[in-house]
């Protein structure tokens, strides 16, 4: 299995992958730290609607992800694979984002 995520990742070595693996763990928990606290400060309570919860989600919580697995991934001496992911994954919602508005233009 490490065989095949070291090769999936482009890693070297197997400590590379459990680093890896490491990180998105402690990013996880840590963002179920930090999630009651974005939600205590916006005002969201059991009675706060689902979707409103989910755009608070999205526009907090979802960037605190990415730079806690920034902020890991350089303590755990894999900031450049984390770095890699995180500007492939802005360029794809960049992507996502223009494709549809050079779509809006073209269909004038």
């Amino acid at each position: 299995m490490l065989e095949k995520l070291k090769t999936k990742w482009e890693l070297r070595t197997n400590w590379d992958v459990l680093a890896v693996i490491i990180v998105f763990s402690i990013s996880g928990s840590s963002i179920m730290f930090v999630r009651p606290l974005w939600f205590k400060l916006f005002g969201v309570t059991d009675a706060t609607p689902f979707w409103l919860k989910a755009i608070i989600w999205l526009i907090m919580v979802f960037p605190t992800y990415q730079v806690f697995l920034l902020i890991y991934g350089f303590i755990f001496g894999q900031f450049a694979f984390f770095w890699k992911k995180e500007k492939k994954m802005a360029q794809a919602i960049f992507r996502l984002f223009a494709g549809s508005r050079s779509q809006e233009k073209t269909d004038d």
